[in-house]
């Protein structure tokens, strides 16, 4: 079932089922510390500087934004450490790296995101309309109740909106940076990628985090 994959996938990221925990230590944990982070950014952040100073050729711009992600992928498995983040954003910058290289437009490195955000944005947007909200499958199988938030008229709600503002992201992300897309602004849709990336995602993480927070922690007081 897709809340026990998504509750899973939490776990394993390290969020926790704790209400307790501190916002700065869930937002610090779902954006990996500062090597995920780094392991984030700098593979694109690579390409975007290399392209700008040098279009042509684009191999080099698109070689070095793949190598970096290879040499964090490399340096997890030979410390034994997850590689899953590291080796998820080689395989992403791969892909597009390859299809750029294919089209020869430097633009296209940027394909498989456009497609990323139109999905998840539709799928978090739809899921919510229909009652059946992703945030809600997920941290109802993160704190163990599976789908039992769906009899809660609070929890539903406060879902709801949740994965609404969720599916408002990454459908702003796609309005945003779909037109630079279309009209070949590489530079400008690689810097708007960063800056609508972490930047964005981490207020998102702390916002739903307290809310959260806040539900279980009122149904946990209220049988008293």
């Amino acid at each position: 079932m897709i809340g026990a994959a998504l509750g899973g996938a939490a776990r394993r990221a390290g969020l926790s089922a704790e209400t307790g925990e501190s916002t700065q230590r869930i937002v610090w944990t779902a954006m990996g510390g500062w090597r995920g982070i780094i392991e984030s950014v700098l593979p694109s952040l690579a390409f975007v500087v290399l392209f700008t100073i040098r279009p042509e050729p684009l191999l080099l711009s698109l070689g070095v934004s793949v190598g970096v992600a290879a040499l964090f992928t490399i340096i997890r498995l030979a410390q034994k450490s997850p590689p899953s983040a590291a080796l998820g954003g080689l395989v992403a910058a791969a892909a597009a790296a390859a299809l750029a290289l294919w089209t020869g437009r430097g633009a296209d490195n940027f394909v498989p995101g456009l497609i990323t955000n139109a999905l998840y944005g539709t799928v978090m947007v739809v899921a919510a309309l229909v009652g059946w909200s992703i945030i809600g499958l997920a941290v109802g199988f993160l704190m163990g109740e599976g789908l039992a938030w769906r009899a809660d008229r609070r929890k539903r709600r406060a879902f709801f909106w949740l994965g609404l503002a969720w599916g408002a992201l990454f459908l702003l992300r796609l309005s945003v940076q779909l037109p630079l897309y279309l009209t070949d602004q590489v530079t400008l849709l690689g810097t708007l990628k960063l800056v609508m990336g972490l930047p964005l995602f981490a207020p998102m993480v702390a916002v739903t985090w307290l809310v959260v927070r806040a539900l279980y922690r009122r149904a946990e007081e209220e049988p008293e």
